[in-house]
């Protein structure tokens, strides 16, 4: 038989075990709820192949190198942004890439521009492959824009077409995206992100072989350039 006198003490205990116990649970579930969803970004559009410019043969095709892609600021983390007012960037609070956009997109290019069949090697860098022509892009922008209805997802990127020997830019273009996002939360965003980003991978694909087809290797210039004065006596 419990004496009387422990009876307020066990109560107490008790009480006591039982807040901590709804305590913990508390913290259990606050971690829970913290814990963000991860999206992936695919810019490679499954059996899609951009339109090539009669590319010239293998033999004469030029290497492309592809430097690793940058973003503008604020536009570098892997922060899903998405905004209400022009100017404003805002972030998911629960909801991220799984790595910066810049990254996630880079093997994608590659993807594109080898579907192609206009160049002879397209090479990620860092590499120690040489190449006759390199490209450079920017991410400017790749939001998910709330400030008309329905919501839609914006990518816009920069590209820059080099010729390694003479570095001169044998072309640039800005590339804009706008896909009308199936839902406005980020879920639907990041959907609509990535068909705005296949969008831009088929159109620089285009860009590249077009830009690449203007392109004279420096030793063949040379070579026509002393042929005129002969052709001209």
């Amino acid at each position: 038989m419990i004496s009387p006198a422990h009876t307020p003490l066990s109560r107490l205990a008790v009480a006591g075990l039982l807040l901590a116990l709804l305590g913990a649970c508390s913290i259990l579930d606050a971690t829970k709820e913290t814990q963000p969803a991860f999206y992936s970004l695919y810019g490679a559009r499954p059996g899609a192949q951009a339109a090539t410019a009669s590319p010239a043969p293998w033999s004469l095709a030029p290497t492309l190198i592809v430097n690793p892609p940058r973003a503008a600021a604020g536009f570098d983390s892997q922060r899903i942004i998405y905004v209400r007012e022009p100017y404003q960037l805002e972030y998911f609070a629960h909801s991220e890439w799984v790595d910066t956009p810049a990254r996630m997109i880079a093997p994608s290019i590659v993807a594109a521009l080898e579907n192609t069949g206009a160049f002879r090697a397209v090479v990620l860098t860092p590499s120690a492959a040489a190449g006759d022509l390199r490209l450079d892009v920017e991410i400017v922008r790749l939001q998910h824009e709330f400030d008309s209805s329905p919501s839609r997802a914006r990518f816009t990127l920069r590209a820059y077409l080099v010729d390694n020997d003479s570095r001169q830019v044998l072309a640039w273009r800005e590339f804009d995206d706008a896909v009308v996002a199936a839902q406005a939360d980020p879920y639907g965003g990041v959907m609509a992100a990535n068909s705005a980003v296949q969008n831009v991978m088929q159109r620089l694909a285009s860009f590249c072989v077009e830009a690449a087809g203007n392109w004279r290797p420096a030793a063949r210039t040379r070579h026509q350039a002393e042929e005129q004065p002969t052709a001209a006596r």
